[in-house]
């Protein structure tokens, strides 16, 4: 645990009881804070009281005693409106911060380097984050990953000399921390999202700014217009405190950047010439270009630390990076069919960056809780989709999308799409097949959430005749 000092001898205000909640109540427990902790749930509440935290009905309490409100991730600043604990604060002059100002306050304190690459971006983050723990991890490093990732950042190991902590930021999280100062911040993408929390799109660009802007040194995609013209601003050192080092990272063939992809090499482009950092061809984890987008910026945190990795070590860190779970996890194989958890696919952005990372003979497992637009935007890419198995509520939407451009199947449920799947697949005469759940919805109609979805998955591929599961997936 990271012992949270700064507001010793203090009365903190923690609302939010989730994971991050408790961890936070603790953290500053245990760095010598009065805690008065809530929550609008009461199993939450209970859950708290029963970890020993002191829990108070802060709409009844004295806030001119409260130094602080921390508050969790999701509790809304302004947007559709203000949390009720949230108005109360600022009604009483108290500032309103997360879990990750915390950390970023506590860091500053400590008599020794504390690298930290904080990452961001609307797609792609927790690849990212993952990528450059691992390739850390490779390389020897000591080294803590956490935030948006799943664990909670004040959960982990405490500060030490040369242990590095690799953070997944949402724009939540960044909202709640004033003082963000990373070694290394990532701005990875901005496309629309969260816009019930955040207003509008300008708002939640210029939210996801704030860490790259604020961090040491800084690596910004530029393959997006919101990107484009932050990384441009902060080149231009228009922030006081704009970061030292603007490396810019493209995908596109001939951008003008710092960090390339051609072909399925990321590079490093100095005076003219492009020297290779990784060679992406073979990686069955990093495949397509939006994990080359995140092989990319990986690559280019590791090469800004003050102690930097070299390419070699990057490159063999990429190499033996076994993915995340349910986001193109190659789980085995049948014969020379593939199969592809891709259930963290729940809208068809999503699913477009798995169908493209195959060339073609895709037999495509999709379905759900429908997301407006359905699947229509996809329609460019079912030329490479040999057959498609419906599930769950979407069924008939999708159907109608997908009549006479794709063949497809009504199966219902995920047990019966994998079975017909596989048994078409593997009656193919292509090189490799790829039996690929990208469901592009929900999962709330049939399952409590894609984790849970992608565990059914598994499962059932497992049990198929003749598997050769990867060895995670085993």
């Amino acid at each position: 645990m990271i012992r949270i000092t700064t507001f010793k001898g203090k009365r903190v205000a923690v609302f939010g009881l989730g994971a991050s909640g408790i961890a936070t109540a603790k953290a500053l427990i245990e760095g010598g804070a009065e805690v008065a902790a809530s929550d609008d749930s009461a199993e939450s509440r209970a859950a708290a009281a029963a970890a020993g935290i002191a829990t108070a009905d802060l709409a009844e309490s004295n806030w001119a005693t409260f130094t602080a409100l921390v508050v969790a991730p999701g509790i809304p600043l302004t947007h559709p409106k203000p949390h009720w604990a949230v108005r109360q604060a600022k009604l009483a002059g108290v500032e309103v911060i997360g879990d990750l100002e915390l950390f970023v306050r506590e860091r500053r304190l400590q008599p020794f380097d504390v690298p930290f690459i904080a990452i961001t971006g609307t797609n792609g983050k927790s690849t990212t984050t993952a990528l450059v723990a691992h390739i850390l991890k490779e390389a020897g490093r000591d080294v803590e990953v956490g935030g948006n990732i799943g664990t909670a950042m004040l959960s982990l190991p405490a500060f030490a000399p040369g242990r590095h902590y690799v953070i997944e930021c949402s724009s939540y999280q960044i909202d709640l921390a004033p003082s963000l100062d990373a070694t290394v911040g990532v701005l990875l993408n901005i496309t629309p999202d969260h816009l019930d929390r955040h207003g509008t799109i300008e708002n939640y660009a210029a939210i996801k700014a704030r860490l790259a802007a604020h961090a040491l040194k800084a690596v910004v995609s530029v393959d997006d217009a919101y990107c484009r013209a932050i990384a441009g601003q902060l080149r231009q050192g228009s922030a006081h405190d704009a970061p030292s080092v603007v490396m810019r990272l493209s995908t596109r063939p001939g951008a003008d950047c710092e960090i390339g992809v051609e072909g399925s090499r990321v590079v490093l482009k100095e005076h003219g010439r492009a020297k290779e950092i990784a060679d992406l061809a073979g990686i069955g984890s990093l495949r397509g270009m939006h994990n080359a987008e995140n092989a990319g910026a990986a690559a280019a945190a590791l090469l800004l630390l003050p102690d930097p990795l070299t390419p070699a070590k990057i490159a063999a860190g990429m190499k033996s990076f076994p993915g995340l779970a349910h986001r193109m996890e190659e789980l085995g194989r049948q014969g020379r069919t593939l199969f592809v958890n891709d259930s963290k696919a729940t809208n068809a952005d999503s699913a477009e960056k798995a169908l493209s990372s195959f060339e073609g003979s895709i037999y495509w497992i999709l379905g759900g809780k429908p997301k407006e637009g359905g699947i229509t935007s996809l329609e460019d890419l079912f030329a490479r989709v040999t057959k498609a198995y419906l599930i769950g509520a979407a069924t008939e939407a999708f159907a109608e999308t997908l009549d006479g451009k794709v063949p497809f199947e009504r199966c219902g449920t995920l047990e019966v799409a994998v079975a017909a799947a596989a048994r078409d697949a593997g009656e193919s005469d292509a090189s490799e097949p790829v039996v690929l759940l990208s469901p592009a919805c929900a999962s709330f109609d049939q399952y409590r959430n894609f984790e849970v979805r992608g565990d059914a998955f598994r499962a059932l591929v497992a049990a198929l005749p003749g598997i050769a599961l990867n060895r995670r997936a085993a």
